[in-house]
């Protein structure tokens, strides 16, 4: 005779269920989205990459003005329909000029993040993984780089190899590679006496599948936020050098070349120091937002 034994109840079938699997992508992005500066930050810089990429089609086919069309007639003109955001002492188009500038900023803000990944990730990531004198030759090393001030530094540089835009941003690069370099160094430190390394080595695997896939993975999370928070210091650092002169030259479009040309006539139309300056500003604020929220996002502490 069959024993029919009595179904489960509805609740403890739901605490058998296994929980859904996330991935730390997924998870990141999930909590990255709670966070509404962040995403408003995120939403600006595309709005400015855009800008940037669209700006040569949008003046070819008239709907922006060429920004470096001179007309003297109009020059330092205030707002208006044809110029919403004014000209500048030679008549060209403020917003054109602008949205050209976007494209300087950016390129150098990415690509300087760029030349930081390679020096300081390699630097430190051998000075972690190999460890011995090796460490404590290359953190003397990065030690005596330290020293140096950033901004004389770049401004020699620069100086040395004449003003332009692969110039500034390798000048750039090169002078800030340091605090990445010290950031890997100390999370492979961390990560290579783990468990799972030493199953690793305990296994045969090379030297290399052990930096490649288990070392470097485990160790974006940081090295992400800095490279995040290092594109408006870039930026900001590429508008003081075109300001002092030594930058970006003119008459290409970069907004610290516009807030330079626009100090002289500050007074009499401040919208061309203004306007760029904004700019700089909501751009840089826009980074660092992103910058707030993958740091807390990447964070496993900040995980319920």
């Amino acid at each position: 005779m069959a024993i029919h034994l009595p179904a489960a109840p509805v609740e403890l079938q739901q605490d058998w269920e296994v929980p859904e699997q996330i991935g730390l992508w997924t998870d990141t992005w999930r909590r990255f989205r709670r966070n509404r500066l962040s995403v408003a930050g995120a939403v600006v810089v595309t709005i400015v990459a855009l800008m940037a990429v669209l700006v040569p089609v949008l003046v070819a086919i008239g709907v922006v003005q060429d920004p470096y069309h001179q007309n003297v007639v109009i020059a330092l003109a205030g707002p208006g329909p044809h110029h919403l955001l004014g000209t500048d002492q030679l008549g060209r188009d403020t917003l054109s000029r602008l949205m050209f500038g976007a494209r300087i900023s950016l390129t150098i803000g990415v690509l300087v993040q760029g030349i930081i990944l390679v020096l300081g990730g390699t630097i430190g990531l051998v000075a972690g993984y190999a460890g011995g004198r090796i460490d404590n030759l290359l953190m003397r090393f990065t030690d005596v780089w330290y020293a140096f001030p950033d901004l004389i530094f770049v401004l020699v540089l620069v100086s040395v190899f004449s003003p332009s835009v692969l110039s500034i941003f390798a000048a750039i690069g090169i002078v800030n590679w340091v605090t990445l370099a010290r950031i890997v160094r100390g999370q492979v430190l961390s990560i290579k006496e783990k468990e799972f390394v030493e199953s690793a080595r305990a296994v045969g695997s090379s030297h290399f599948k052990i930096v490649t896939r288990h070392l470097v993975p485990n160790a974006l999370g940081p090295v992400i936020v800095t490279l995040t928070f290092g594109i408006p210091q870039a930026i900001f650092l590429e508008a003081v050098l075109s300001y002092l002169g030594v930058g970006i030259q003119p008459p290409t479009a970069s907004w610290g070349v516009m807030v330079q040309e626009g100090y002289d006539a500050i007074f009499s139309s401040p919208g061309q120091v203004f306007f760029p300056a904004v700019a700089i500003a909501v751009t840089m604020l826009s980074f660092t937002f992103i910058g707030d929220g993958l740091r807390d996002a990447l964070d496993p502490r900040m995980r319920r």
